[in-house]
């Protein structure tokens, strides 16, 4: 919306309020032009009277044509430009009419009408009338484009929100089901204690993680945390072959990003490094601040892309997947997502994201 002068308010936000100024705006700056060019031709004082009746009479007619403009606007195309015109042509006359009639009185009192008058007026009348129907035209042209701007960006950004909602809630099913498996094989396996931790666990994870909106986002702090909570599950699974490591820029904790982004990383590290190898694997979350951008990488030391069984491919993997198509709805060509082998062993992803900082999210107690 645009803005005029120094307030932060749109000018236009108060359509009527915005008429009235420019209006009255616009006929003085007519006054005053007028009177500094008959001073300038060498005329009288008593120029200023036919002057200052024209500017009143321009400034009434106008009025009443914006009136019969407001009634047409939402018309068909064919009544609008026909009675705008039909509009027009009278108010033009009018205009001269008066404008001649004034300037024969003051100027030649007792002289009879004569026509060529109002054929002297009437081309200068008739540019003021057409100029100012087409401002007040081009105006509400704009404002109507602009709206309809507004409104379009207001749907992109609904369908942009339902649509990381959607991806968000891709994950939760998929990891409930791997959890909920695991303690139905320790209950199967009558190790109650360990189901009962276990559970008790996911019920702080699913507190912690539900609390936040699905297309929310959270602090980069807030996300480590949010995968401790995950790990302490998953090392009821895995106990000694799960080893986890995090390194997080103090600069970088305050970064915003969508939650739940880096679980699907550490789960995929979990399938296909901890699981396979019986010795187990590492996992290692690292982010640092670089300038602007923030740099998260999730890295394992599992067999890497030796055997290509044991990792999703780059284009396929639901949970990379995942990862790359929320990353482009929150920013954009903005970010760089990147999953490769390790020189020494092992698989690694990084994430580069702009630096955001904003109002802390909501998190439960």
């Amino acid at each position: 919306m645009a803005t005029i002068g120094l307030s932060a308010k749109p000018f236009f936000d108060d359509k009527n309020r915005a008429f009235w100024n420019l209006q009255t705006a616009g006929w003085a700056a007519y006054f005053l032009l007028r009177t500094l060019s008959g001073f300038a031709n060498g005329l009288t004082i008593s120029f200023l009277i036919p002057v200052a009746v024209s500017t009143a009479t321009g400034y009434s007619l106008t009025l009443v044509l914006a009136a019969v403009f407001r009634a047409l606007l939402n018309r068909a195309p064919i009544v609008t430009w026909s009675a705008s015109i039909a509009a027009l042509a009278v108010a033009a006359a009018t205009y001269s009419l008066i404008d001649a009639w004034i300037f024969n009185t003051i100027q030649r009192p007792g002289a009879i009408f004569e026509v060529r008058l109002l054929l002297g007026t009437i081309f200068l009348d008739a540019m003021v009338i057409i100029g100012w129907s087409a401002l007040y035209y081009a105006i509400n042209f704009y404002l109507v484009v602009e709206d309809q701007a507004d409104q379009l960006t207001r749907l992109e950004t609904q369908a942009s929100t339902a649509q990381l909602a959607m991806l968000r809630y891709q994950l939760n099913p998929h990891f409930l089901f791997n959890t909920l498996n695991s303690i139905s094989t320790l209950v199967l396996l009558k190790q109650t204690e360990r189901a009962n931790a276990m559970l008790s666990r996911l019920s702080s994870f699913l507190r912690y993680t539900l609390v936040n909106e699905p297309a929310a986002a959270v602090t980069l702090e807030q996300e480590i945390e949010t995968l401790k909570l995950y790990l302490e599950i998953e090392k009821m699974r895995f106990e000694d072959r799960l080893r986890t490591g995090f390194e997080c820029d103090p600069a970088a904790a305050k970064a915003l990003l969508p939650s739940l982004l880096l679980q699907p990383l550490v789960e995929n590290a979990i399938k296909y490094a901890v699981t396979p190898k019986e010795e187990g694997a590492d996992i290692a979350v690292t982010a640092r601040l670089v300038i602007d951008r923030v740099h998260i990488t999730v890295a394992d030391t599992g067999p890497g892309l030796n055997d290509r069984r044991k990792r999703p491919s780059y284009s396929t993997g639901v949970g990379l997947a995942n990862i790359r198509d929320r990353l482009a709805q929150a920013y954009g060509a903005d970010h760089r997502f990147e999953a490769k082998a390790r020189p020494g062993g092992g698989f690694a992803v990084t994430i580069e994201i702009p630096f955001q900082t904003g109002e802390q999210p909501k998190v439960a107690a």
